[in-house]
């Protein structure tokens, strides 16, 4: 596996959730299109961090702390997205779940209709 298929895949998610994005009207729907755009830029930054050492890896000098900090970077990075995402779906649904509750429908054009 090289880090073009890997790429490859990461932007196949990111593409299919923002057609999902543009192209529902459903909150619901939109909510796990973006999801899926999240989860394509967290295998985007693994890959990077995977498939792209550290300098401080290659040298011949004796492996450090910092020098594997500097190679985790991107999970850690990836852990971050992971969580901001999984609190943005449950405020996102928070919201969709009042939207129900007040006008009986979660399409995005109902939305704007909930200003007061």
């Amino acid at each position: 596996m090289t880090i073009e298929n890997v790429l490859l895949v990461s932007a196949a998610l990111f593409a299919l959730g923002a057609y999902g994005v543009v192209s529902r009207s459903s909150l619901i729907t939109v909510i796990m299109s973006l999801e899926l755009m999240f989860n394509g830029v967290v295998i985007a930054a693994v890959a990077f961090s995977r498939f792209t050492p550290s300098a401080a890896l290659l040298s011949n000098d004796p492996i450090t702390a910092e020098a594997i900090r500097s190679a985790l970077t991107g999970h850690a990075f990836a852990i971050f997205i992971i969580s901001v995402a999984a609190g943005e779906a449950a405020l996102a649904f928070a919201l969709v779940f009042a939207m129900f509750r007040a006008r009986e429908s979660i399409e995005i054009t109902d939305a704007s209709a909930m200003k007061h």
